[in-house]
């Protein structure tokens, strides 16, 4: 891997095994539950300064990075309920590099994003452990990656939540921060 790929790529590219979904799908909504602890680990003390430098050359802020955390796990959270409640609805992308442009992600402090992700998740926790394991193969369709179950979902977004954690921590390790 390049080193331009590992600063892409902290814990590696997101990966799906579906014969495995199902194993590895309380440990999955465990990872999900931990997000904002871990994100909130990874900002805590830093200067607004730092909260805008790149995680790589031409990458996110460490700001855009936790205020995308909160829109793409809004984005999952809606995608999630459209799939339990209708059959296999088309959902629409969302341009992420184009909504960190926006003010409310490269100049508002984080605090809201985090809360939001804190709120998000308490209650997608606690929907997907009241689901019974037949509703995790109901799925949604994406204009780009196509048919995605909820244990895909599931699994996406708790690699996402460790992926994007991992471009803080890591900015932090090379910065000595």
């Amino acid at each position: 891997m390049s080193d331009l790929e590992q600063l892409k790529y902290p814990i590696g590219k997101f990966q799906f095994d579906e014969s495995t979904a199902g194993e590895l799908r309380l440990s999955r909504i465990e990872e999900l539950a931990a997000t904002v602890v871990r994100l909130r680990q990874a900002v805590e003390g830093l200067s607004d300064e730092q909260l805008d430098t790149p995680y790589r050359p031409d990458g996110w802020t460490a700001r855009q990075v936790a205020h995308h955390m909160a829109d793409a796990s809004m984005n999952g959270f809606i995608r999630a309920k459209l799939a339990l409640t209708e059959n296999q609805p088309l959902v629409k992308t969302f341009e992420e590099n184009e909504w960190v442009k926006l003010h409310d992600s490269n100049r508002l402090p984080i605090e809201p994003s985090l809360r939001m992700l804190e709120g998000i998740h308490e209650r997608m926790d606690a929907l997907l452990r009241s689901l019974p394991p037949e509703s995790f193969s109901l799925a949604f369709r994406h204009p780009v990656s196509g048919l995605n179950s909820l244990d895909k979902l599931l699994a996406y977004f708790a690699w996402h939540g460790k992926h994007h954690t991992a471009h803080i921590t890591s900015l932090r390790l090379r910065e000595g921060w």
